[in-house]
């Protein structure tokens, strides 16, 4: 396609660890690379750090409980002034609003802009959930929108539940040849590693699950190891455990991407315990991509990211005993990890950025069809100056 002006809406805290920031930031990388001009707008926790040249800092965001899990988001007529002169300095072909239908920035351009407008919907949220029962007045905001994305068929059943309307689904992207060449570190590859990746002080992450299965799991094979990486307050979780069974599990805090690409590569299983609020499942096709056998919870999304255990194994969710019975049997059988290994890496591929940009690019292609540019909306409905 043709070089356009992009600009891109971020909703979450681009510093704070993410699926959806991940995907908005190694898009952009991608689009760039091809010679499209884009713009992120996003909220930033700490100012003080520097940031890639294309993000522009919108403001510092809150912290709102959403889908069981801590959303830092920013909102209010602050907000929605630096979105619109945002939109005016921008002179965009398109703006692409990741989460338009929450309570956020992308709600608050969508509002503001008129023009060729795309939303991607990362979420699957229950209708019950209280940040969908503004639904009424959200409608219209997503009606404006020029073409509907949905980073799976949960999110998509979401956006048809809410608001009636349907979405073109596609993934979320990686970068799989960077962690099919990462480097295998001897920190996490010296005999039969486990590992997992995440806010592991929130529930719905399920470590207490994965280190719940500990105790079986070490009766059947007494080396192995636990690596838990991820921001949060390890202390709270070893001093629950056996003295016996402390010298397991190793935390090692926040990855650098670089960090975080060697640990999928280095580690021989990669375990996704989740309990639920999941609409797709990144640091899986990442996992998959580095070639190491994965192992999840049998929540929807991860089902059909794994394509019912041909590209990875499941466990009942919540289970812990079932999940240990899985592990013992993995770490047992170098043959099968291998077989899961490559079953996975050939199902990544179709995650791969030069697979998925490419899908993007047609929506956006579709989108600018008519010839008109993003302007400002001369009515907006949050936040009028009327």
């Amino acid at each position: 396609m043709k070089k356009i002006r992009i600009g891109m809406v971020c909703p979450y805290g681009w510093d704070t660890p993410g699926g959806v920031q991940t995907h908005i930031r190694d898009l952009a990388t991608h689009l760039i690379e091809e010679g499209h001009y884009v713009s992120v707008l996003t909220p930033i926790t700490d100012d003080s750090i520097s940031h890639e040249d294309y993000v522009v800092n919108a403001g510092k965001p809150i912290s709102i409980p959403v889908n069981g899990s801590v959303a830092r988001v920013l909102f209010g007529p602050i907000a929605s002034s630096r979105a619109k002169q945002w939109i005016a300095s921008g002179d965009f072909d398109l703006l692409h609003l990741h989460e338009p239908a929450i309570p956020s920035l992308s709600l608050l351009a969508c509002s503001a802009a008129e023009g060729p407008l795309v939303g991607t919907f990362h979420v699957s949220t229950p209708k019950k959930k209280a940040i969908y029962a503004i639904g009424p007045i959200l409608e219209p905001i997503v009606e404006k929108l020029t073409a509907r994305i949905a980073v799976s068929e949960l999110a998509r059943s979401t956006l048809k539940d809410h608001f009636e309307t349907d979405a073109v689904i596609i993934p979320n992207g990686i970068d799989g040849q960077r962690f099919a060449n990462a480097k295998v570190s001897p920190a996490y590859s010296q005999g039969p590693t486990v590992g997992f990746i995440g806010r592991f002080e929130e529930p719905r992450k399920g470590l207490q699950v994965l280190i719940d299965s500990l105790a079986i799991v070490a009766r059947f094979v007494p080396d192995v190891q636990y690596i838990v990486a991820g921001p949060g307050d390890s202390q709270e979780y070893l001093k629950k455990l056996n003295s016996q069974l402390r010298n397991r599990i190793k935390f090692v805090g926040l990855l650098s991407n670089e960090e975080k690409e060697s640990f999928l590569k280095s580690i021989q299983i990669y375990v996704a315990p989740n309990t639920g609020g999941e609409s797709f499942g990144i640091i899986l096709t990442e996992a998959l991509s580095a070639g190491t056998a994965v192992v999840a919870s049998d929540i929807p999304a991860f089902r059909a990211v794994l394509e019912n255990g041909e590209a990875g194994e499941l466990f009942k969710n919540e289970d812990p005993s079932d999940l240990a019975k899985v592990l013992v049997s993995l770490l047992r059988d170098s043959d099968k990890r291998k077989r899961l290994s490559e079953n996975g890496r050939l199902s990544a591929q179709k995650y791969d950025w030069q697979v998925v940009a490419e899908q993007i690019e047609s929506v956006y292609e579709m989108a600018i069809a008519g010839g008109q540019r993003v302007t400002l909306s001369s009515e907006n409905k949050f936040w009028s100056r009327r």
